[in-house]
């Protein structure tokens, strides 16, 4: 019998909807259920062969446990070696390189040094920065907001660059990208799981968080869903993210990739709404079967993404 198991925290509804549709679907071997850690002894199997996780991106010991996991056979969604290693920034240059438009965008140091550094530590930085060069760049109103968060956790809003030193000041040791401000026409959510199961939701960003589905806007044109659709998958295959959403900003037609590389991506009736919720729970126990077929003990049953592939690839010719 194969173990397909979900590992979450404070979240209600998709945990259990989940565990509920899979083992609905009877699949001959395969059953689903919460996960239930007791130990974690190194390089031991556990009892399953897929988990999807939700909540590790918070919690040091699940990410360790995860891995440990993969390594010896689970297949786990999203691969944890590979969200723990990047960062928004490194996903915005990934993003760039395979063709998918952004906001400009900028990398800052800290503006504390960060514990256990002096200015000594930094002698290779150049300081003070090219300021203008970098305001010129990304241009004013911008957003300021980590490399590496999400919730929308010390996100500013800019209006010039005297605002901008003022907080800036306040961010502390957060690694901080600067980046220009999209004044959008539409807005979309779209999740994409198995990198290639795509629900394209009009979202408004402005909106309180439990209406941020509820939008009153004309359809969309049918030209820009499948550009966005196109450039969905690319951005999932290219990173490797399984269970994934990004969000976009249409601009004068063009749609700007905004964020898009999420461990854990809300997945909750009371935000997403109950279409989407029950999409996006059907794609999720589709995919996790699937993989849970595949999965072999033993080995590696992870999924990379193209841009390592092709690393690999190329490494393998020299």
């Amino acid at each position: 019998m194969k173990k397909i198991g979900i590992l979450f925290g404070m979240e209600d509804t998709f945990p259990h909807a989940f565990v509920e549709r899979v083992n609905e679907k009877k699949e001959k071997g395969i059953i689903a259920e919460a996960v239930s850690i007791d130990k974690v002894i190194q390089n031991r199997l556990t009892d399953y062969a897929v988990i999807i996780d939700r909540i590790s991106q918070d919690v040091p010991f699940y990410r360790a446990y995860l891995k440990n996991a993969a390594l010896t056979g689970t297949a786990v969604i999203n691969n944890p070696f590979w969200w723990s290693a990047d960062d928004k920034f490194f996903n915005n240059c990934l993003a760039d390189q395979i063709g998918v438009p952004l906001p400009n965008t900028v990398i800052l140091p800290s503006s504390e040094h960060p514990t256990d550094t002096t200015a000594k530590s930094f002698r290779n930085l150049k300081m003070p920065l090219d300021w203008e060069g970098i305001f010129d760049y990304v241009k004013f109103p911008a957003y300021m907001k980590p490399y590496a968060g999400g919730g929308w956790k010390n996100v500013y809003r800019l209006e010039n660059k005297e605002e901008f030193f003022q907080k800036h000041r306040e961010t502390g040791q957060l690694v901080m990208l600067l980046q220009e401000e999209i004044v959008f026409d539409e807005y979309f959510r779209v999740y994409c799981l198995g990198g290639k199961a795509v629900r394209i939701m009009e979202y408004e960003p402005r909106n309180p968080h439990h209406l941020r589905y509820v939008v009153n806007r004309p359809p969309a044109s049918k030209k820009l869903l499948a550009l966005v659709k196109d450039y969905t998958i690319k951005l999932c295959q290219g990173l490797g993210y399984d269970f994934n959403t990004v969000e976009f900003a249409v601009r004068d037609g063009i749609p700007y990739a905004i964020d898009f590389g999420n461990p854990a991506p809300d997945a909750d009736v009371n935000s997403v709404g109950q279409e989407n919720f029950d999409w996006v729970v059907e794609e999720a126990a589709k995919m996790a079967i699937a993989y849970a077929k595949a999965q072999k003990p033993g080995q590696v049953n992870l999924t990379w993404g193209t841009f390592m592939k092709d690393a690999v690839s190329t490494a393998k010719r020299f």
